[in-house]
């Protein structure tokens, strides 16, 4: 058994940063639909590559194998998140038409923390603390005003995992990994009255305060050493099963569930030189099997009203994600980073009306980072990343009930972040 030192400190750090950053955590439109693009400020600098490269304690919250490689280490950072995002409506016959910016919050802080130790030469231990993702908009000019909407209209979710890790090396170079998850989400949306009437509860259906949900699931990963300098890596995370939104009970499909989706991956690593190492990630996201997210508009014209069974949802399709990056050790003191993603868009173009609230479509991720070591096993890394915008026009979005024409959204992403890592 190895002697592990400052433990007591270490646990009463992991407390205090763990309340913290639960309480403080208001995630923003996320970027892998309302996923966010990468956990940790190192794999975010690599375009959020993680899978099978473990660099910080927080790479447990992509693979719970990669404990094994981490020794013991701290990692706590914050991310400074500003989306873009809006709509225009042509062609109603409603009065709709306008352009409308849902740019009404800005910017988001966005932290996270881990911890990872060693219990033996085979066993590791670790708990993250971070966002999953979000969504959130604010329309001060309300989209549905001519409907008789009043104040500002939008959404705000956010969703915080909490993930205990145990991971065993099972023979050389070859690890397993597990996290059970618990998850805290909140949800609001505002100023979508005229809608209340399609629904089976009226009285929760918009306006109630922002209401919260817990739930629960896990995940699972390895992590192995193929030949010297490569490495490769897989997860699976299971849906999160999390209690109803009472609040808005009429609002989401089977009064008020809003279940995190399944998804599951996998990486590879490559160090063709010392100090240089590439990595690619590819993860699919399984936004259909929530009814709340993949059910379309259509049922609401077939008598199934909002917050019933099989109600109407947002009709987001799953993705598929590619992360591509590259580390080079400038020097015994500095790695630089870089990194491109690339996820489907969720948002089909028939169901740009309701996304008005979520428009969750950016495409393309440009990042860059590095890591300076300040010494005594203390480390600074930064990171930024670009999601230019990404416009989804619709095809025949806006029922005629509702007067016709088409929605558009569109949304771009910026962020910037910093963190401190400490190898204890």
């Amino acid at each position: 058994m190895k002697n592990f030192p400052n433990i007591a400190s270490a646990r009463t750090l992991l407390a205090a940063s763990a309340a913290a950053l639960v309480l403080t955590s208001t995630p923003a439109l996320a970027t892998d639909g309302y996923f966010l693009n990468g956990i940790g400020a190192k794999s975010k600098g690599m375009g959020g590559a993680a899978i099978a490269l473990p660099q910080e304690a927080l790479a447990i919250a992509s693979n719970p194998a990669a404990a094994t490689e981490l020794d013991q280490r701290l990692d706590i950072g914050v991310e400074v998140f500003i989306p873009d995002r809006g709509a225009t409506i042509r062609g109603n016959g409603a009065g709709l038409d306008g352009n409308f910016s849902g740019n009404g919050a800005n910017p988001f802080l966005l932290p996270e923390f881990a911890y990872v130790r060693p219990l033996s030469d085979s066993v590791s231990v670790g708990l993250a603390i971070n966002a999953n993702g979000g969504m959130n908009t604010v329309y001060e000019t309300n989209p549905f005003g001519p409907f008789g909407a009043t104040g500002n209209a939008g959404v705000d979710l956010k969703q915080v995992f909490i993930t205990p890790t145990v991971a065993v090396e099972f023979a050389e170079g070859q690890s397993l990994g597990v996290s059970p998850i618990a998850m805290v989400q909140g949800f609001r949306v505002t100023g979508i009255q005229p809608f209340s009437a399609a629904s089976a509860d009226p009285a929760n259906f918009t306006n109630n305060g922002t209401d919260w949900s817990f739930g629960a699931g896990f995940r699972v990963g390895y992590l192995g050493q193929v030949t010297k300098g490569i490495r490769i890596g897989a997860f699976y995370q299971s849906k999160i099963w999390a209690s109803k939104f009472d609040n808005y009970a009429g609002l989401f499909s089977d009064h008020g569930s809003f279940d995190v989706p399944s998804s599951y991956g996998a990486g590879i690593a490559i160090q063709p030189t010392e100090r240089l190492t590439l990595a690619a990630d590819v993860k699919r996201i399984e936004y259909s099997d929530v009814t709340s997210v993949g059910t379309p508009l259509a049922p609401l014209f077939a008598n199934v009203p909002f917050g019933a069974v099989g109600g109407p949802g947002f009709g987001w399709d799953d993705v598929t994600v590619f992360k591509l990056g590259a580390a080079y050790q400038v020097s015994d003191t500095l790695t630089v980073r870089g990194g491109y993603g690339r996820s489907d868009n969720p948002v089909p173009s028939s169901e740009t009306f309701l996304n008005i609230l979520a428009p969750g479509v950016v495409q393309d991720h440009f990042t860059l980072g590095a890591t300076l070591d300040i010494g005594s096993g203390k480390e600074l890394t930064a990171y930024a990343m670009r999601a230019p915008r990404n416009d989804v026009a619709g095809a025949g979005s806006i029922p005629a009930p509702y007067g016709g024409g088409e929605a558009a959204v569109y949304l771009a992403e910026t962020s910037f972040g910093l963190a401190f890592g400490w190898s204890l």
